[in-house]
């Protein structure tokens, strides 16, 4: 068993420290429903936290936004996900009684989430071949922040 899991089973091991970075930044997104990829921000958050075997979490603070992985290569993927969301959860329903007119966008935010986790390997994220990390809007345009915790060693 390695070092680090042993710890994580039987308490602390010398020699192993855990660390936990944080910080955030801002993303602009550009319509009502917008995914934007924040991979390449996170993955710098991770590099510059200096842990090099731990997990990331990305956390959206927004009741109408969310966040998830998958595909980055194929936009076309991006639009297949926005566009199912939107015939699942449409837009205006009789039965919304929220005084803001946005349920749709609080449904939506549920449904993806506000939260990911992600294994750090080597001081970078183990994303698969064709995963990114993205930013969901359901309530814009706007500017939103989002929170990057990495623990580890």
């Amino acid at each position: 068993m390695p070092p680090s899991a042993q710890a994580l089973r039987n308490g602390p091991v010398y020699g192993i420290h855990l660390c936990m970075h944080t910080t955030s930044f801002e993303v602009k997104t550009r319509d009502r429903d917008d995914f934007v990829d924040i991979t390449s921000q996170v993955a710098g958050a991770v590099r510059d936290s200096g842990i090099r075997e731990g997990a990331v979490t990305v956390y959206v603070p927004h009741t109408t936004a969310g966040v998830t992985i998958n595909e980055n290569a194929d936009p076309s993927v991006v639009h297949d996900i926005i566009a199912a969301l939107d015939t699942a959860v449409p837009w205006r329903q009789g039965f919304y009684r929220h005084g803001e007119g946005n349920s749709a966008a609080h449904v939506k935010s549920s449904l993806m989430g506000c939260n990911t986790c992600i294994p750090v390997r080597g001081g970078s994220m183990a994303l698969g071949t064709w995963q990114g990390v993205y930013f969901c809007e359901f309530d814009g345009p706007r500017t939103r922040r989002v929170i990057v915790t990495i623990t580890g060693g």
